[in-house]
């Protein structure tokens, strides 16, 4: 009989379910908003021509855009999370697509409105705000238009491309549904012959098993199934590049990087300056490998070893319960009305805990705003699942806030700013548990949990940034994405981030295939930047207090009311220089140096 039995969704309990009926009351409610969303696109049809003709035409349309983006994003958002808390269920799945096929239909009515405020004279826009002062709340999106004058092509053109963003999307979901509703795995036996069930969501948790025979089963057992499935999954992501460069060159970018980081106004020298300055930091890298490999006792490091506590005796299991109130009391250097909102999220079902059957893996805040945000976990009651409520809840907390201070907008965030805050909550959980810890070998186990989430974000995340870029020089030299050639350039980038002491078993060479966020356009970077970034943070917030909390709040209240740099130097932190990256990777190495002399 297997150990830790998965649930069927039906079986998990209401309170550890997130309320979605705050969003519609019904899946009956949601088709009628569905229905009703249907008449949007003829609505945006009456504006075209017009745009340039008045102030007031002008300020309609964009309070058109902003009644249909709060509405559409509920739309989706219920969608989404059904569909991801059972993604076997094809209803849901259907509810998904039909959502996604009414963003396309309004994206394609709008296409044309992107040309016709290009085409607007500088005089006359100003002119509109002098005469219209309500229009001053659109600058922001007006300015964001007319910058990327250069990629902008003809309203026709653009419809077109408006209309394929349906196909685009199709490698990412495809993948989606084969990783967590269509790939199975056997169970896998621990040394004493118990058995226990493989997922994607128990497949990180087993390999932080003190059990190395259980380590080494779940590895190989997980590899060796997605290896039946490699070339499979090697074409879903050949599509994902091609419609890149197929994007990126309708809109005459030189690389699918420069489109991306385009679109959030982030300098390409960021992406390039993380995987230099990491390069440059290899040393400590290795170095922490070479005490993991010591401290574990081993002949040979294996990849299968790199998750398990160094220090097993110190880890213990952590209630969601406990995992709160730990959270709860760590941030309360961000002042009462952050905890007050912390608790309304924990104490009104914005989250869904627990694994079950079918449930998308890993952790996510949705990123709906409005009523509120929602968190998907998958919790398994340890540090790792504690440090995850507080980075999702990072998240939650700043979508809210930039909700709550700006209109809708600028109420969103890009992506790059997206992970200092969930990171920022992490350091300072962190630092929290620090402070409490009187015994050297709590203390140990601590420092080396910050590590592994260090080694994870930085040094790991850049290594997926740096596959990722080649992915996309490959897919520019017109190089076809097969399972082969991903399987060596893996392997090859792995050695060099993990360095000598560190087995890099055949298996590690199909990594690739697992990680999602290979489908999201270049994103990965960000949470070694954002990381970076956070730390800066946290230590400005516990070194001065309530000016930086003051400083940090209206980051988070910030949404993207200016550039995502300019918003982190409103809280203090100048990521247009390679700075706080060396400054976090410096820090990096000292608590390397602390761990190996707390366990000598």
């Amino acid at each position: 009989m297997a150990q830790n039995v998965i649930p069927k969704r039906s079986e998990v309990p209401e309170e550890f379910t997130w309320n979605l009926k705050d969003m519609f009351e019904s899946d009956e409610a949601w088709f009628a908003e569905y229905e009703a969303l249907k008449e949007m696109p003829a609505r945006i049809a009456a504006f075209q021509g017009k745009l340039g003709e008045s102030s007031e035409t002008l300020l309609e349309s964009f309070r058109l855009d902003d009644e249909i983006s709060t509405r559409l994003s509920r739309l989706y958002g219920y969608a989404s999370c059904k569909g991801d808390q059972d993604t076997g269920d094809n209803y849901y799945q259907d509810m998904r697509g039909k959502a996604m096929s009414t963003y396309v239909a309004i994206a394609s009515a709008a296409a044309y409105r992107t040309s016709e405020i290009m085409a607007i004279p500088e005089d006359t826009l100003n002119l509109f705000y002098t005469v219209q002062p309500e229009l001053e709340t659109y600058r922001r999106s007006l300015y964001q238009i007319r910058r990327r004058a250069a990629h902008i092509l003809s309203p026709k053109e653009e419809t077109l491309l408006a209309a394929a963003g349906e196909m685009a999307d199709s490698p990412e979901s495809i993948g989606s549904v084969f990783r967590n509703a269509e790939l199975r795995f056997p169970e896998v036996e621990d040394k004493d012959g118990v058995k226990h069930q493989l997922t994607n969501g128990s497949f990180v948790p087993l390999l932080e098993s003190s059990d190395r025979v259980l380590r080494r089963n779940a590895f190989e057992t997980y590899y060796n199934r997605l290896g039946e499935y490699k070339n499979t999954i090697a074409a879903t992501l050949d599509a994902q590049f091609k419609q890149l460069r197929f994007f990126a060159g309708a809109r005459k970018y030189e690389t699918t990087l420069a489109a991306s980081l385009d679109a959030t106004e982030v300098p390409v020298e960021v992406y390039l300056n993380l995987i230099d300055a990491v390069h440059a930091n290899m040393d400590k890298m290795y170095k922490y490998v070479a005490l993991r490999k010591k401290l574990l006792g081993v002949d040979e490091l294996h990849m299968y070893d790199v998750y398990t506590p160094i220090v097993a005796d110190a880890a213990e299991k952590i209630s969601y319960e406990d995992a709160k109130a730990t959270v709860l009391d760590a941030l309360h250097v961000l002042g009462d009305d952050y905890v007050e909102l912390l608790k309304e999220g924990f104490n009104n079902r914005w989250i869904d805990v627990y694994e079950n059957v079918g449930k998308r893996g890993g952790a996510y805040s949705s990123g709906i705003a409005r009523p509120h945000p929602y968190v998907l976990l998958n919790q398994t009651d340890d540090l790792d699942s504690q440090f995850t409520i507080a980075h999702e809840m990072g998240h939650a907390m700043h979508s809210y806030l930039s909700c709550k201070h700006q209109p809708v907008c600028t109420s969103d965030y890009v992506i790059f700013v997206a992970e200092v805050a969930s990171t920022c909550n992490e350091v300072l959980l962190m630092r929290h548990l620090l402070r409490k810890s009187t015994d050297r070998r709590e203390r140990a186990y601590l420092i080396n949990h910050f590590l592994d989430q260090f080694k994870g974000t930085v040094y790991r995340q850049t290594m997926f940034t740096e596959f990722e870029r080649e992915l996309g020089r490959m897919a520019e030299r017109g190089e076809t994405l097969t399972a082969d050639a991903l399987d060596e350039k893996y392997l090859a980038l792995n050695r060099l981030y993990f360095g000598p002491d560190m087995i890099s078993d055949a298996q590690i060479a199909l990594e690739w295939a697992r990680i999602p966020h290979f489908y999201y356009n270049y994103y990965v970077f960000q949470y070694a930047t954002g990381f970076s970034a956070a730390v800066a943070l946290a230590d400005r917030i516990l070194r001065e207090g309530e000016p930086a909390v003051a400083d940090y709040k209206r980051f988070l209240s910030g949404g993207s009311s200016t550039d995502p740099i300019s918003l982190l130097k409103l809280a203090g932190v100048d990521m247009s220089t390679p700075a706080p990256v060396d400054a976090a990777l410096a820090m990096f190495g000292e608590l390397v140096d602390e761990l190996d002399a707390l366990t000598r």
